[in-house]
């Protein structure tokens, strides 16, 4: 099933045009860091369910500690529940430094610690809830196995290396003259993870 994911960062979508494509769902950002809230989320949600759209969501951690990832979750849990949509797919955890801040702040970047953090989230939030990641951080820095969680890799490839619940193959999928980060929802039965 083809999806994107998208932000506050995409602006104005036009999401029956998504729907006209061929998208059949939309990962949309919920929250990021302790205490914010995406401005596009619940304008998001709404617009992509009256297209016919699935949904799912996720959050963007800035957590240095397993601490803070409990922090987050309640956070995001908070956040979608004071939304008061229903998602047919699950919340992710994006465990990632695309900004620099982890590595800014000292973050220590053992496997040991990004796990932790990890399952500090999935286990504390009241959401069937997995992992993004992008397939080097799923390789180097967690132990993705021991989560026993959806996992959605990222890998902008012509082929997916990793295979979990969900891949995000692309940031260049053109709809209505606008680019959105691609995925890919698998079938159960062709899951490998």
């Amino acid at each position: 099933m083809k999806g994107i994911d998208v932000s506050e960062n995409n602006n104005q979508i036009d999401w029956q045009a998504i729907a006209d494509s061929g998208i059949e769902f939309a990962i949309i950002r919920a929250s990021y860091g302790k205490n914010n809230i995406d401005s596009k989320f619940l304008e998001n949600v709404n617009d992509a369910h009256a297209a016919g759209l699935k949904v799912g969501a996720y959050h963007y951690s800035y957590a240095l500690t397993p601490d803070d990832a409990l922090v987050e979750a309640k956070h995001c849990n908070d956040v979608i529940n004071n939304a008061g949509i229903f998602l047919e797919l699950p919340v992710f955890f994006d465990m990632e430094d695309a900004d620099d801040y982890k590595a800014n702040h000292n973050f220590d970047f053992s496997q040991d610690n990004v796990t932790a953090i990890c399952k500090n989230f999935v286990d504390n939030i009241d959401l069937n809830c997995g992992v993004y990641a992008s397939l080097s951080w799923l390789t180097n820095y967690i132990d993705w196995q021991s989560l026993k969680c959806p996992v959605w890799s990222a890998q902008y490839n012509e082929t997916d290396d990793f295979k979990g619940y969900m891949w995000q193959h692309t940031d260049n999928v053109i709809i209505a003259g606008k680019s959105f980060d691609g995925d890919i929802l698998y079938d159960d039965a062709d899951q490998a993870n």
